[in-house]
């Protein structure tokens, strides 16, 4: 058990220590996102004005592009197993006298710490772009960052296992990320889309995780009272606005007509990121 935890943990080190060294790695991560939320924001504020309750179309993408911050670190984390490989290092630790779940959870626990480090760093433009930060919704957004970026991680981890080559780490990671991505609502509201797409969008595990830090980052923002029996509020139009004080239901998603909270999505993404955690020792268990 000792020998796990301190190979965890010397995994851990390694990847938070690659991050902290490369400065640059840090900036180009943050570039993206940020590029996003300055072209989408500027681009699309005037054209799509105020959406359901008032929320700014920049503070509603504000939370997706934190979001998408630790959703792009967290998979890429996978791709230092690939760069292990290729240079000969992960093999030298696999033949190691160390349990490889240790070597898996500590890739995975690494990339997801890296991530949220990541997405706290956005958290600087909260003011610039009209979202109040208070130390309490901070205090809960880590957690949920974490949990998140875990789940990412996870999945990162498990297909960077069974690639040989950095190309096709990158490629599949291309047509895997950029989809969950889009389709998770976070340049755009999910609660009015055509059905086959917003089947796309409930299957999606990155949904969920968008909506709650999303509903976190919007909490206290009052809606208009709704008729609970035609879900529809007369301000707000077919938007599947459900009753609700805090939260913003005509912005959330909704499960079997029910709108999610923040505790339920959490829920979602803790048991993909379950799923996806045990593949992903399973996975390194049979290498090579």
């Amino acid at each position: 058990m000792m020998e796990m935890l301190r190979a965890i943990y010397i995994i851990w080190y390694r990847e938070l220590l690659r991050f902290v060294r490369e400065r640059s790695r840090m900036f180009s991560a943050l570039a993206m996102p940020l590029l996003f939320l300055v072209i989408f924001g500027a681009g699309f504020k005037n054209l799509v004005g105020n959406l359901a309750g008032g929320v700014d179309f920049v503070t509603f993408m504000y939370p997706g592009i934190v979001a998408m911050s630790v959703l792009m670190t967290a998979f890429m984390s996978g791709m230092s197993i690939v760069w292990d490989r290729e240079f000969g290092f992960l093999r030298e630790v696999l033949v190691a006298p160390i349990p490889r779940m240790g070597v898996a959870l500590g890739k995975t626990l690494g990339g997801a710490t890296v991530a949220m480090l990541q997405g706290c760093l956005l958290l600087f433009l909260a003011p610039v772009v009209g979202v109040a930060l208070t130390p309490i919704k901070v205090a809960l957004l880590l957690p949920m960052l974490l949990v998140v970026a875990l789940a990412i991680a996870s999945l990162g981890v498990l297909i960077a296992s069974r690639m040989r080559s950095m190309q096709a780490f990158q490629f599949l990671m291309t047509l895997v990320f950029f989809p969950m991505t889009f389709l998770s609502g976070v340049f755009f509201p999910v609660t009015n889309l055509p059905p086959w797409l917003m089947l796309v969008v409930r299957v999606n595990p990155v949904t969920y995780g968008v909506d709650a830090i999303r509903q976190l980052f919007l909490q206290g923002m009052t809606l208009p009272a709704v008729n609970p029996s035609l879900g529809i509020n007369p301000t707000l139009g077919a938007l599947g606005a459900s009753p609700g004080k805090d939260a913003p239901y005509a912005l959330a998603v909704t499960l079997f007509g029910h709108p999610m909270t923040m505790l339920q999505d959490m829920g979602v993404v803790a048991l993909f990121g379950a799923v996806v955690l045990s593949l992903a020792v399973w996975s390194f268990n049979r290498q090579d």
